[in-house]
């Protein structure tokens, strides 16, 4: 996949407006997913995409809804309909984030709301929709909700909803929707049932598999400190010192671990810098700058502040705290080692940390070494 990831979103037909949005919040290359499925979208075909969480599948519908959906108009344009509430609520969290690209009216409705004033809202134009099966049904019912000038419809974690038993009620909800919408099917499996409820419903979809990022994680050599919290300080200090590496990002697992790290190296003289999210945007480029022209050594970051990050000459990647899954360990790790280059990870561990510990390693399948530092 890495040949191919050198698409960016102009050249995908996002609008500027959209663009500038995502370089705000550090997203400047799109994910396979997105490079695979958003022109397909804009273009309005039928689609469906086989892609786990975290691969970036929510935008990958999200930017082409936000390019297309027409604010001055007052109909309900798009519906995105997923299987539990929490996914509601985070897709909503997301889409209000592109707003200011495209200030549409948005309805989130799922369960566990107060359908009053959700009646209320919806004398106001509903550009978008994103809902949970059983509530959005209701408003079908009550006639609230008028599906028939839709023209995209969504249907994301297709495997879950069917899982669930959602068939039913995602047919019924089908039923009422304009004929001639072009329907997109986010789904973490392709099985057959996924298939064949999407089938019947689709114009000649087309059809897009990412699978879970694969890192050559061969080039890349891997260490564990086995530490305690308390002295994990001076075992970072004494590998960096041991190997004084050319560029190296230390990742830690929140903005405050970040602060008090950097504070430390810092009055040790290190050449280092943090990142988070909390860092406004002009000062986060300018520290990304100096890190690609190498003037800093060490970048101190969160994995939020690092997503999009690709920066060459990266050599070093230090695990001051265990990653919270194994995706993310790989995705860290992912960072050196790259373009037939050699990495070398670090990983500093805590006794509690063992149980995460062994999840990489039965994952990777690979127990990876201990580093002893020398005293």
């Amino acid at each position: 996949m890495k040949g191919m990831n050198n698409m960016n979103f102009k050249q995908l037909g996002l609008n500027d407006d959209l663009i500038n949005i995502l370089k705000t919040t550090g997203i400047t290359t799109p994910t396979p997913i997105q490079e695979q499925t958003i022109s397909l979208i804009n273009e309005g075909k039928d689609l469906i995409a086989e892609a786990a969480t975290g691969t970036g599948k929510t935008l990958a519908f999200l930017l082409p809804l936000f390019n297309n959906i027409n604010s001055e108009s007052n109909e309900i344009q798009a519906l995105i309909l997923t299987p539990t509430r929490e996914l509601a609520i985070q897709i909503t969290a997301e889409a209000s984030k592109l707003k200011e690209a495209n200030d549409i009216n948005i309805l989130a409705t799922y369960g566990g709301q107060d359908i009053g004033s959700q009646l209320k809202k919806l004398n106001k134009n509903i550009h978008l929709i994103i809902a949970t099966p059983g509530r959005l049904l209701d408003h079908i019912e009550r006639k609230t909700i008028d599906l028939s000038k839709l023209k995209t419809f969504i249907l994301d974690e297709a495997d879950q909803m069917l899982f669930m038993g959602f068939k039913n009620e995602v047919e019924a909800i089908m039923k009422v929707m304009n004929k001639k919408r072009q329907m997109l099917c986010f789904s973490a499996t392709m099985d057959s049932a996924v298939k064949k409820l999407a089938y019947r419903y689709m114009t000649e979809p087309s059809i897009v598999s990412i699978k879970k990022e694969e890192v050559t994680l061969s080039a890349i050599k891997q260490d564990v400190v086995e530490t305690t919290d308390r002295n994990k300080r001076d075992a970072l200090c004494k590998v960096l010192d041991e190997d004084n590496p050319f560029m190296a990002i230390i990742f830690c697992r929140t903005k405050r671990r970040v602060d008090e790290l950097e504070v430390i190296l810092h009055g040790y003289k290190y050449n280092c810098v943090k990142l988070h999210s909390d860092i406004p945007q002009n000062k986060r480029e300018r520290i990304m700058k100096s890190f690609r022209n190498a003037d800093i050594q060490y970048l101190i970051a969160t994995d939020v502040a690092a997503r999009g990050l690709d920066i060459s000459g990266i050599t070093h990647i230090y695990n001051y705290d265990i990653p919270e899954n194994v995706e993310s360990y790989i995705h860290r790790i992912g960072r050196t080692g790259r373009a037939g280059e050699s990495g070398y990870t670090c990983m500093f561990i805590d006794p509690k940390n063992m149980k995460a510990l062994e999840e990489i390693e039965d994952t990777i399948g690979f127990k990876i070494p201990r580093r002893n530092i020398s005293e």
